[in-house]
């Protein structure tokens, strides 16, 4: 079993990675190799609307020149799906809503083929505004039939600077719950 999470946040190993990490650790203890994919920071841009996918039906957006692509097959390859983005204005970044318009928009076109996948969000925030982000990523995995895993809270860790969530007691715990919920989803729906 794998699940692979894209990073949408264009630091690196920021707080947003450092949550996926912590997932990542309950995945790994129970037997669930994990794999980081980098989005933010990377050439990823928002769906064109061209409905080439519609037409072609292959698996894969029409647009080549980014990254959208091998995402798409690392989404298809994975039995679970983690979407990691901090919190900008509010929203997503960029980079982590072109991730899931164009993710999105394929696996319509192609019979929604994430459908009955385990998807999480993972969510960084200094303050507020995490819920409009948490919300959004889950509607990509609720649209997609896609199987939505809990936590005991949700799946935000508060921090401003890189390293500050390792600090969130409550958010670092979420995560790890998450991670364990996560796998006991997996072993149970995974042929």
């Amino acid at each position: 079993m794998k699940v692979t999470a894209f990073n949408g946040s264009p630091r690196k190993e920021g707080n947003t990675s450092l949550l996926i990490g912590h997932v990542f650790e309950a995945l790994n203890r129970e037997g669930i190799e994990t794999e980081l994919v980098q989005v933010g920071g990377e050439k990823l841009h928002g769906c064109i609307a061209c409905y080439q996918c519609f037409t072609r039906k292959d698996k894969c957006c029409a647009v080549k020149d980014d990254i959208a692509n091998s995402c798409i097959e690392k989404m298809l390859e994975a039995d679970g799906i983690i979407i990691g983005s901090p919190t900008y204005f509010a929203a997503l970044t960029p980079e982590a809503k072109a991730l899931i318009d164009r993710c999105g928009m394929v696996s319509r076109a192609n019979g929604d083929m994430f459908k009955r996948k385990a998807g999480a969000a993972v969510v960084a925030v200094r303050r507020t505004g995490a819920m409009n982000v948490f919300d959004t990523i889950n509607h990509f995995f609720g649209i997609g039939q896609m199987i939505i895993p809990a936590s005991n809270y949700w799946n935000i860790g508060v921090g401003r600077n890189i390293g500050d969530v390792l600090q969130d007691e409550e958010g670092m715990s979420t995560m790890q719950v998450l991670g364990e919920n996560m796998a006991w989803l997996l072993k149970r729906i995974v042929d």
